[in-house]
């Protein structure tokens, strides 16, 4: 593993998973990976990379309140081939993370049971040497998990029962009364988890779906990028700079001659985003360009704009300036020449040395980004 910069610190003002651990997961076993403010996961086909960014992606899901189906919808793939069934026929997976904030490092760690009913077995949230949460599935005939949290008041534990397809640690919010110290210390771990959790944005841009022409509209950028134009025509107005910095870019990575990324109106109401060639050469509709010059353009959007305009579930009763964007890219250099691929690590770089974003991402080849300041590089070996 290539690290260039330190994690962020147990100080840090903005909640961040600094860590992941796919303790029994797919092909992973006992696995813990640092996030850096950039983390490529680099490795052949079957290495596990995409696992990574699916643990990441499920956590996040939960985070936000969704059920274990939604964010497992294939739990029986998740467990590990070599992971055998018990005398009940039940067999599971092991993932968890640590985020760094105001509260200081805090360790999430779940199990989850995908055979032969997806749910929780357990889950512990710690801080500081302490367990502050526990669950349990104590009586397999009930939907639910038996929890016990720190309150340190008259009763030092509290304990009650809670739903056995949800994530314990973003209920908690809504349980623990906050009076006694113990009780501000738990909702102050759980609340910097749920933030941190919730402040990501996964993108998988689909060059087939990005070609057509969009409804004009106040719509954020979906996860397959389809409707760029929709928010181009939005942003090109509102952030003159970053605009200029996307058009910078799209020198870079594309072929021909740029002059601006402009959005065109039609006459039924749609638009379309076109390459400006500057000159009598006219324009270039995006519709015309390969596949890896739409991926380039797509994630370059997304690491030069914020939470605003991207379709992502923040914690809104968190002010911004609390919060850090991270951008989930699986296969972030898939389509991508050796050129495109270098501008686009150079972009992210910048992006996240300025604080304001994170980016974790899958790439099959992490030579072009090797030794770039502030890149750390995770190795997997299949």
């Amino acid at each position: 593993m290539n690290a260039n910069t330190p994690l962020n610190g147990a100080n840090s003002a903005r909640p961040t998973v600094t860590e992941l651990r796919l303790s029994a997961f797919k092909s992973h076993r006992g696995a813990s990976f640092p996030l850096g403010p950039l983390t490529l996961f680099a490795g052949a086909s079957g290495s596990g990379k995409s696992s990574a960014l699916q643990v990441y992606e499920a956590l996040t899901r939960l985070g936000a309140g969704d059920e274990l189906e939604a964010a497992f919808p294939d739990p029986a793939a998740c467990v590990p081939e070599w992971a055998e069934a018990d005398r009940q026929g039940r067999r599971g997976f092991r993932i968890g993370c640590t985020v760094d904030g105001p509260a200081g490092p805090v360790q999430l760690d779940l199990a989850v049971q995908a055979e032969p009913e997806l749910r929780v077995v357990g889950e512990r949230l710690t801080s500081g040497g302490r367990t502050l949460l526990t669950t349990a599935l104590r009586d397999p005939g009930r939907s639910s998990v038996q929890a016990a949290w720190h309150t340190a008041g008259a009763a030092t534990v509290t304990r009650a029962p809670l739903p056995d397809d949800r994530l314990g640690t973003a209920l908690l919010p809504l349980r623990v009364a906050g009076k006694t110290e113990g009780q501000l210390r738990v909702l102050a771990a759980a609340e910097q988890v749920v933030v941190a959790l919730r402040s990501v944005f996964a993108c998988d841009p689909q060059p087939q779906r990005m070609r057509e022409p969009v409804a004009a509209g106040e719509g954020r950028l979906r996860r397959g990028c389809d409707n760029l134009a929709e928010v181009l025509h939005r942003t090109r107005s509102q952030c003159a700079k970053r605009h200029a910095r996307l058009a910078a870019a799209a020198r870079l990575g594309c072929a021909g001659d740029v002059a601006d990324v402009a959005v065109e109106e039609l006459g039924d109401g749609t638009v379309r985003a076109l390459l400006g060639r500057g000159g009598a050469r006219g324009a270039t509709p995006l519709g015309r360009l390969g596949e890896g010059e739409l991926r380039y353009l797509a994630l370059a959007l997304v690491l030069l704009t914020g939470p605003g305009v991207l379709a992502m579930d923040q914690a809104a009763e968190v002010p911004a300036a609390y919060q850090s964007l991270t951008v989930l890219a699986d296969g972030f250099d898939r389509c991508l020449d050796p050129r495109q691929a270098r501008e686009l690590v150079s972009l992210a770089a910048e992006m996240c040395a300025r604080g304001h974003i994170r980016l974790v991402g899958a790439v099959a080849d992490a030579s072009y980004a090797r030794g770039v300041d502030g890149v750390t590089v995770v190795d997997l070996v299949a």
